[in-house]
């Protein structure tokens, strides 16, 4: 009989993995040269990054392809990212879920309510810094309310990003182990999958018996 841990359960494909680490990277560049752009105080980050010149001509860019990784997401993952009766309870106790307190939760899916609010969040917050970051990428063709706007909108929206991604970070390491093997080698084992996302390991195993 196979030993329980070596039984491997996708859980990201290929494509799935190629098109997070493309946004996480986007992600990370477009982060560390908007900070250097955005304050004095960083700004010492743009010579590390190949200088000032250089940046404003990258970061809009670095911006494009992230948004772009986020439209490839959301047209992979939109359709499981749903909040079920399940999710809204969870939602009411994740206050268990930071303590590891998971018998006081609902089952979860392939995706728990955090991840799933975590998606949602990042495609609005991609949105609003899409919108701005093109009127201040194009500041002469656009009227001056806009501009102000944008110039107040931008960084919040980058505020709003960059924390959840940070939270994201350290779920998917220190909170939850085992959860970057899932991004890095596509599979997990029973055992993480049963108590993590009990419902989806409950439709992988009935998969394997019909």
């Amino acid at each position: 009989m196979k030993n329980p841990e070596e039984i491997r359960i996708p859980r990201f494909d290929a494509y799935e993995r190629v098109m997070h680490w493309m946004s996480a990277l986007s992600f990370g560049y477009a982060t560390l040269t908007g900070l250097a752009i955005w304050s004095p105080k960083l700004y010492w980050m743009a010579a590390v990054l190949g200088g000032g010149f250089h940046i404003r001509g990258t970061h809009p860019w670095s911006g494009i392809v992230f948004a772009v990784m986020i439209g490839v997401m959301f047209r992979r993952w939109a359709s499981g990212m749903s909040l079920d009766a399940d999710d809204r309870v969870w939602l009411t106790r994740m206050h268990k879920y930071a303590t590891h307190d998971h018998g006081a939760l609902p089952p979860s899916g392939r995706f728990n309510a955090g991840q799933k609010m975590l998606f949602w969040s990042q495609v609005a917050t991609t949105l609003a810094l899409f919108a701005t970051g093109i009127v201040l990428w194009f500041p002469e063709w656009m009227p001056r309310s806009l501009r102000l706007a944008s110039i107040a909108l931008h960084p919040l929206a980058a505020i709003g990003s960059i924390t959840s991604i940070l939270v994201h970070i350290y779920m998917g390491t220190a909170a939850v182990p085992q959860s970057m093997r899932a991004m890095l080698r596509g599979y997990v084992v029973p055992e993480w999958a049963r108590f993590h996302h009990p419902k989806w390991y409950k439709a992988w195993r009935a998969s394997q018996h019909s």
